[in-house]
């Protein structure tokens, strides 16, 4: 499923996991890794050494590029690596599709100093610019990476966006013969004891319930046969992170915009705001044009 990989790559701790959580895949598809860094353009980072013109960001690139090399031979992985210049966010993303890639994997988090171009913020950039899906990680110090995936998140409130992303999650857990947990969230955090409010929150309740039962009958049409269904009530991240937790989930699978959104990248979405909170993976998955 996913045999080209992209890794866009600093060096710092953060990378260093999704690193090896990037081989434990490729190990599993047979896949390639792809090594990036990106020099980032918008840094002074030009000096000059003994009478020569240098780089210092792509002189850097390449000496973190070679010791990433030496740690997927040690792996037993397939990889080729790239130094290129650019902008970070939008470089990545439009290699990622220049080249066709199956999937970018990122952390959430990167080192300061050198190459500053993995901290959240440009993560969420490629997460939100992205037609590739982006798989995130997080650690912290109490969390641990696990593949392959036995159990699997697919929140969806029944929008375009979700329900495509919702099939690349089960293409996902038909593969690796994971359950999955569809979740529908009614977010009534705003609404009243008025008599509006209770009707909003019952027609909300319906299309939460649609929502998930649609997707378990697809799941089903793919072969998926472990599923488990949540309609609950709150605020959606509260409910997905509570959801990961009680259910030992191991990866969430989401679209980047909603039913309130579906032609526009929601800017502090419910997706970036569980790609920088959730203790699993998120693959995240745009619609493009």
């Amino acid at each position: 499923m996913y045999e080209d990989i992209l890794l866009p790559f600093d060096g710092s701790d953060g990378a260093a996991e999704a690193l090896h959580h990037a081989a434990e895949i490729a190990h599993w598809t047979d896949a390639t890794i792809h090594v990036l860094f990106v020099a980032d353009t918008t840094r002074d980072s030009v000096t000059v050494v003994e009478t020569q013109v240098v780089d210092a960001l792509v002189q850097e690139g390449e000496d973190i590029v070679e010791d990433t090399e030496k740690t997927l031979d040690t792996l037993g992985v397939d990889y080729d690596s790239d130094v290129v210049q650019g902008h970070p966010a939008p470089t990545i993303v439009e290699y990622a599709e220049r080249y066709d890639y199956d999937v970018i994997v990122m952390p959430t988090h990167g080192r300061e100093g050198v190459s500053r171009y993995l901290l959240g913020s440009v993560t969420e950039k490629v997460v939100r610019l992205s037609t590739v899906p982006v798989l995130t990680t997080r650690m912290q110090p109490d969390e641990q990476l696990i593949f392959p995936y036995e159990n699997i998140l697919l929140p969806t409130d029944g929008s375009p966006s979700a329900v495509h992303a919702a099939e690349h999650g089960l293409s996902l857990a038909a593969a690796l013969d994971a359950t999955v947990h569809v979740l529908s969230v009614v977010d009534d955090t705003s609404l009243g004891p008025n008599v509006r409010s209770t009707i909003s929150r019952q027609e909300g309740e319906q299309a939460a319930t649609d929502a998930v039962d649609n997707l378990v009958s697809e799941a089903e049409k793919r072969g998926v046969s472990n599923t488990v269904r949540h309609v609950e009530h709150g605020s959606p991240i509260e409910v997905i992170l509570d959801t990961i937790d009680s259910n030992d989930i191991h990866a969430v699978v989401m679209g980047t915009t909603g039913r309130r959104g579906s032609d526009r990248i929601l800017l502090g979405s419910v997706a970036e705001k569980t790609v920088r909170s959730a203790p699993v993976p998120v693959i995240t998955v745009g619609r493009g044009e």
